[in-house]
């Protein structure tokens, strides 16, 4: 999927007006990107909370369209925006985008919005994902996104997909050895589903359930 520049379609004002406002110093995708909302000491998380409701629910599709249709940090916070207005009409989207892996630190936020989605539908996707990039113990992409994000699913649902996956030796004990011989950290199960639960019960707490 080729990147193209938002101005390039028209909607050149969508990187400025989203993606790169200014909380504390920091632009809005690093601080989606970095979680510094969750904390009660950032002094900026309601400020930054406002306006990320009042935008979610204020963007068109279009002007989605177009960050999805950009670089990294533009289709992170677009992930972000979706799934916060939870914008069921992006699950094809941004079930191909994070198939595809193009870009680092995106599909955090695709996984995010298919928790805030809820349905069977995001569980397919999901578990797509981690069939295709759990047996790839050299790549450490979205893969305990996608993990967190289907445990939480599965508990919404009253599903048990995510066992197959979490099973002793199974691929994500494989993919953990793996990635960790190359360096990159490793974590629970339990601790990714905690990490969705905190951002997708962020969400609930500011957003209409």
């Amino acid at each position: 999927m080729p990147s193209q520049h938002p101005a390039e379609v028209g909607y050149g004002h969508v990187v400025e007006g989203y993606v790169t406002r200014m909380y504390g110093g920091l632009p809005r995708y690093l601080v989606l990107n970095g979680g510094r909302f969750l904390s009660p000491r950032w002094r900026h998380t309601t400020r930054f909370t406002r306006h990320l409701i009042a935008d979610a629910a204020a963007i068109n599709d279009e002007e989605l369209e177009a960050l999805l249709g950009y670089e990294w940090r533009s289709r992170l916070t677009a992930g972000w925006l979706i799934g916060v207005d939870r914008r069921e009409r992006f699950r094809a989207r941004i079930g191909d985008l994070l198939l595809a892996s193009e870009v680092c630190y995106s599909g955090g936020a695709y996984c995010f919005a298919l928790a805030r989605f809820g349905t069977h539908a995001d569980v397919e996707i999901l578990t797509t994902y981690l069939d295709r990039y759990l047996p790839r113990t050299d790549l450490y992409y979205d893969q305990p996104a996608a993990l967190g994000a289907l445990l939480r699913l599965d508990a919404l649902l009253g599903t048990r997909h995510a066992d197959r996956f979490t099973e002793r030796d199974g691929l994500w004990d494989e993919w953990v050895m793996g990635v960790g011989r190359l360096g990159y950290p490793s974590y629970t199960p339990a601790e990714q589903r905690r990490w969705t639960d905190l951002h997708c019960e962020f969400a609930n707490g500011w957003t209409r359930p």
